[in-house]
């Protein structure tokens, strides 16, 4: 095979897959993209529910987990992460939030030129196929499908009724001009299957662009460089060692895990890391693997009375025959489901700039990241603290690149993030407690006997963990302990760009997947050293861009 390439994008996640398929859209351009999973394009991948058999188990999955914590009573916390093309947008709850203007902002003011709300709005839009709304906040002809949900489940509408009855606002846009609110979410799926990022970005185009090449099962095991010039990189591919080069720049997209860890295994980063593992060094970086920032997460549970939650039982079972034969026929109904229907932006205190909690309503009963499985129907609800001050880090367990990380969120290090946890316990509760969901309700399996402030510290230490968002190990900024530069390129190398979750320099309030590939819409640009929006700011302060259109071929995929 031919193994130089313009371009070399390690990692086939949400952030490399739109910048193998954006760059490769030039055909004097040659991109390849290295994955160590597989291609992503399968029936469990692309029916919204099978996520349930990825999520728990190591199928497609690194299923990582924490060092012990001790905020969370010594236990070890879960971390999945997708391990095929697409990445975690191809095991996800597909739920497409932004974040909130403040984040942003906070990027901008912490001196990343360029990283303003305002400045990446346009390319959340340019990524943007927003099937239902059409105003100045959504994009209609990007790659990224985003729709309403079809699954038709009835406790949608009690759960907007249940947040009317405890006092809450409603929303129908929590990417708009307003985030606070309870609603149903969007999804990043099309026709009612999942719209990952490889299905959007890259897909459409293996085997039908001459200038892309893809290979999978294919396991970084250092980047090369030539003096402070990141060459190419060292693969694992069927047991043998291969080595692709790059002509112009390496990119790496492996996410906020595992992109600190081959940076430093091939030499990158702190210089007592380096030197504990005995590992060359080629670039001193104190900040790689440190910042690392994560959303804690506490999930009710309830055990209903209804068949339209899921769950295991005879008449279930029956229902989800004639769900399977609705779903082949329609591409409508419970396989639809991405289990977290509804959700909530909320703040504890009113003085807040921002929503500072966030909810995910599951028509579920979910235990332990669906690893602990409960006979009957039931249903869930997260409750995660959005901007946690507890950072944590990435660090190296061994120099062999097949040992995983060690990873340490440092979940509720800081004291006041269990204080603003027990703030969402409550309004929480007070939420699932109201009339239009208490009425279905049977038994509350996990905080029946929490009544006191005490009580709630307790039970958070007991079951709190991830939600899925870890970011900010390769953080952006213009100090000295920074990782990147606002273009992306790591400090003090050449050839060398990081585009996942990695570089936020603080962690969003919010999913990370829309904000990922908003990231890695801009970095496009940066690469290819020419723009393709343009900001305006209209009288009311509601930024809009000029966006080139993109029209995506349907990809090839395997579906029942």
């Amino acid at each position: 095979m031919n193994k130089t390439f313009d371009y070399i994008v390690v990692g086939g996640g949400s952030g490399g897959c739109v910048v193998a398929g954006r760059l490769s859209e030039d055909p004097s351009n040659s991109v390849c993209v290295l994955e160590a999973g597989g291609d992503g394009n399968s029936a469990v991948v692309n029916i919204p529910t099978g996520a349930v058999a990825m999520l728990p188990t190591r199928l497609n999955n690194w299923a990582f987990e924490t060092v012990p914590q001790p905020g969370l009573n010594g236990r070890k916390g879960y971390q999945p992460r997708g391990r095929m093309l697409g990445g975690s947008s191809a095991i996800n709850a597909m739920v497409y939030i932004r974040g909130h203007r403040h984040d942003y902002d906070t990027w901008a003011s912490l001196g990343n030129i360029g990283w303003s709300y305002d400045e990446v709005l346009p390319y959340f839009r340019l990524s943007e196929h927003n099937e239902h709304i059409n105003d100045a906040w959504h994009g209609q002809s990007g790659p990224l499908w985003v729709s309403n949900l079809r699954t038709g489940n009835p406790f949608q509408a009690r759960y907007l009724e249940a947040a009317q009855q405890a006092g809450f606002p409603l929303t129908d846009d929590f990417n708009g001009a307003e985030q606070e609110g309870v609603g149903i979410y969007q999804v990043t799926q099309k026709h009612g299957e999942r719209c990952s990022a490889a299905r959007a970005y890259l897909l459409p185009h293996m085997g039908r662009r001459g200038n892309l090449h893809v290979q999978t099962h294919a396991q970084a095991q250092r980047i090369l460089f030539e003096g402070t010039r990141a060459v190419g990189v060292e693969v694992l591919i069927d047991g043998q060692l291969h080595t692709f080069r790059a002509r112009r720049e390496v990119v790496l997209a492996a996410g906020a895990l595992q992109t600190p860890q081959l940076l430093m295994l091939s030499g990158v980063g702190p210089a007592e890391e380096l030197a504990r593992h005995g590992i060359q060094p080629v670039a001193h970086l104190s900040g790689v693997g440190q910042n690392l920032q994560d959303h804690p997460d506490f999930i009710f549970g309830y055990r209903t009375r209804s068949l339209d939650t899921m769950g295991v039982s005879v008449g279930g079972g029956l229902r989800m025959l004639r769900e399977f034969a609705r779903f082949r026929q329609e591409r409508r109904g419970a396989l639809t489901s991405n289990f977290a229907e509804g959700g909530a932006f909320l703040k504890t205190r009113a003085d807040l700039p921002a929503p500072d909690i966030q909810l995910h309503f599951v028509v579920a009963l979910v235990d332990d990241h669906a690893r602990k499985p409960h006979l009957g129907h039931g249903l869930s609800c997260h409750v995660c603290l959005l901007r946690p001050r507890s950072r944590g880090t990435v660090t190296l367990q061994s120099h062999r690149p097949a040992d995983a990380p060690l990873i340490d969120p440092a979940f509720l290090q800081d004291p006041q993030d269990l204080e603003d946890m027990v703030a969402g316990f409550k309004m929480t509760r007070r939420l699932m407690q109201a009339p239009a969901l208490d009425a279905w309700i049977t038994r509350d399996l996990f905080t029946a006997d929490v009544h006191t402030d005490d009580a709630i510290r307790a039970i958070l230490r007991q079951r709190t963990d991830t939600v899925y968002h870890p970011v900010g190990t390769c953080r952006m900024g213009i100090d000295d302990d920074a990782v990147v530069d606002p273009q992306l390129r790591v400090r003090g190398l050449q050839g060398l760009r990081i585009v996942d979750a990695s570089i936020m320099p603080t962690l969003i309030g919010g999913n990370t997947n829309a904000p990922t590939i908003m990231i890695a819409e801009k970095a496009v640009d940066m690469i290819r050293g020419r723009t393709r929006v343009q900001t305006h700011v209209l009288a009311d302060d509601v930024p809009v861009a000029t966006l080139s259109s993109s029209r995506v071929e349907e990809p090839q995929h395997a579906l029942i």
